[in-house]
């Protein structure tokens, strides 16, 4: 046999075990995402009372209030709403928000000063939310169709061992070029996630702190911190008084009742 055709069977044989060595990877990605998926699956609908902490490059802190209800959709992404209960510049301001599966999400601001509901373009959805770092596309839920999932290995992250995975946004109009997601092997539960702008550069750092499991089996994080890299400002979420099964139906996650929520 020549040397050239040892040569080409040689290429060959290494886009071929590229190829297996990929599908592996993401085959394994996908499924450590649907066990982490899975410890939000069951709760029915859920109620919390937040704080939206927001913290300027000086450290001065400006805190909201604010309330949130959620309702699982099993067919389809959940429904849930939050309210701001303060200060007055907020309050009665509300976001609604219909996760789907595969589609873009469905979203809609409620502006008390002017008495209307506004629909949320796709397009406008990386814009920050009410001046945090959170976008409206972080208030939506990460259902696991929107992504593409690559393993990229494992490390150590807060004396817990972690799978990091790569996710891609399908939708078009995502801020995010990609997601590296730190994900526990004990729980399968999200530690921390970067996020990376579209020009691919590392954007923001979203942290999970101080899970708590309601019930035996609803894993809910007491803290979610949003840090921009690139403006040097922070958000905090805490969340107090989780509640399980209050009985939520569609009729709770309408326009209406966005207008209706203050």
């Amino acid at each position: 046999m020549s040397l050239l055709n040892v040569g080409k069977k040689f290429f060959i044989f290494c886009i071929l075990a590229s190829s297996i060595s990929y599908h592996i990877s993401a085959n394994k990605a996908l499924e450590i995402a649907i066990l982490n998926d899975q410890n939000n699956n069951g709760f029915i609908d859920s109620s919390s009372d937040m704080t939206m902490n927001l913290i300027n490059r000086k450290g001065d802190v400006v805190s909201r209030k604010l309330r949130f209800k959620r309702l699982e959709v099993p067919e389809d992404g959940d429904k849930s709403i939050a309210v701001f209960e303060s200060p007055r510049d907020v309050k009665g301001v509300a976001i609604l928000s219909y996760a789907h599966k595969v589609q873009s999400d469905d979203q809609w601001l409620y502006l008390p000063a002017l008495k209307r509901v506004k629909r949320i373009a796709s397009k406008n959805k990386s814009g920050p939310f009410l001046g945090s770092e959170f976008s409206f596309e972080d208030f939506s839920f990460q259902e696991v169709e929107k992504y593409e999932y690559k393993l990229i290995g494992e490390e150590d992250y807060l004396n817990l061992k972690c799978f990091v995975i790569e996710r891609t946004p399908l939708d078009p109009y995502s801020g995010y070029t990609k997601q590296l997601v730190w994900i526990d092997k004990e729980n399968y539960l999200i530690q921390k996630i970067h996020l990376f702008d579209r020009k691919s550069f590392h954007l923001k750092t979203q942290k999970f702190e101080e899970y708590k499991l309601y019930e035996g089996f609803f894993w809910q994080p007491q803290k979610i911190e949003m840090i921009n890299h690139q403006n040097g400002k922070s958000s905090i979420l805490l969340f107090e008084n989780v509640k399980l099964n209050s009985g939520f139906t569609d009729r709770d996650f309408t326009q209406n009742s966005l207008k209706r929520s203050r």
